[in-house]
This record gives structure tokens, sequence and C-alpha cells, in this order.
């Protein structure tokens, strides 16, 4: 089971998202997991990810003394280094890639180095398929999510759904996804600034940039 499991959006949509997660289970491959998980990220950071996390740790570290107004001015650029170095104790890992041939790369790596740990990939059915078949693994089994049930239309719009189920534990709330929509469609700020503070809202690293951008770009040309 994964928190990334509930993207919102058509297979698609995901054709630019690929989620890598590394997990070591409790009790039977966790005492000495720490040295292969940093291996693990330092696999992902070689095959230009869009981002990476340690599970509570994203590449944007924390700051003090901030407000609201800082993060338009903070500097954007992750720090992959220093999410491996903060891996300290057992838990998950993980990157997001937004191009196929990267993310088959590091996959095909990941598999080659064998860590005894359980590997994941969360994308498009197809996606993640054509992936292995390239790795020569066999996939074992696909996880589904049931489509999004809302008899009383209380959820909001796909546009919004699509960037706020990034974070698959809910730190990027509806109403702050529909406000950077509204801020790039009002050209207050730029797609590619929206996305970059979406991103800082999800900190065990799976929210993918990449496809923030496109989506936002996406539904302000829809709005025209």
């Amino acid at each position: 089971m994964t928190n990334t499991l509930h993207r919102y959006g058509s297979a698609e949509s995901f054709r630019d998202d690929y989620i890598i997660f590394a997990i070591p289970a409790k009790g039977l491959n966790d005492d000495d997991c720490i040295p292969k998980l940093k291996d693990f990220l330092r696999i992902c950071a070689k095959h230009n990810p869009a981002n990476i996390g340690n599970g509570n740790r994203s590449s944007l570290a924390p700051e003090k003394g901030l407000k609201p107004s800082a993060h338009w001015t903070r500097n954007k650029k992750p720090d992959w280094n220093k999410v491996i170095d903060e891996v300290g104790k057992s838990g998950t890992v993980s990157a997001v890639f937004a191009h196929e041939n990267d993310a088959q790369a590091c996959f095909d790596e990941v598999v080659k180095a064998d860590f005894g740990l359980s590997v994941n990939m969360s994308t498009s059915v197809e996606n993640a398929k054509r992936v292995a078949k390239a790795c020569g693994v066999s996939r074992h089994s696909v996880e589904y999510a049931l489509p999004f049930n809302d008899p009383h239309d209380h959820l909001p719009n796909s546009q919004v759904l699509e960037l706020s189920t990034m974070c698959g534990h809910g730190m990027v709330s509806f109403n702050f996804a529909k406000k950077m929509l509204d801020m790039v469609r009002e050209g207050r700020r730029t797609p590619e600034d929206a996305a970059a503070t979406l991103v800082r809202f999800c900190p065990c690293g799976v929210y993918n940039p990449v496809r923030a951008k496109r989506l936002i770009e996406e539904a302000c040309k829809e709005q025209r």
C-alpha cells in the first residue's frame, strides 16, 4: 500500500509521473537498512529526479522565522545530498521522475543493486508494465484505487484534485491548490512559481513539481 495510490487523473495524465519507493520490513530487514536506503537514494539522485524524500524530509529544507510571502523568494534549488544525509532511521525513501527513460534507468540500477528491500513503482499500470519489462522484472502484483465518489458534489473540480492529491498525506489542501491556479490565471505568479510553492508542503518528497507545472499550464489554457 502506498500513499501515492490515490493520485487523481486519467492513465494518460501520469505520462510524466513515476514514483519509485524502497521500504524495509519492520523486524525482518530493518536492522542494517540505513546504508541501503541511502544508497538507494544516491542511485535515484543520479537519474534526474523531479523530487526525492526520506519519508519525513523533502528536498527543500525547513527554515525558521518565515512568513507567508517568503515562499516566493526562497531558494528553489533542491538539495538531494542533504536529504540522503538526513536518513537516520528505518522508513520509506522515494524518488519521483518526470521522464520514463530516467525512471527506467534508475529502476534498472536498483534491480541490479539488489538491496534486499521491498521496491515498488507508482504510476499508471501501463507505464509500470513497460518499465518492468525493460528492466527484466516480472510484475507480481498491481494495486488499484477506487474512483472518487461524490454524490453531493462536495469535492472540488478535477484540476484542483489533480494538484492536491499528489500529496497523499493531504498536506496540500484543495483551497491552496485552487489559490495557486487562481494566482497563475491572474498573472500574479508563473506556473513554475506555483508548482515550486506547492511542492514545499509535501514533506515526504513524492509531490511532482514537473507534473504540477504541466497541470497548471493546461488548466489555465482551458480557462482561456
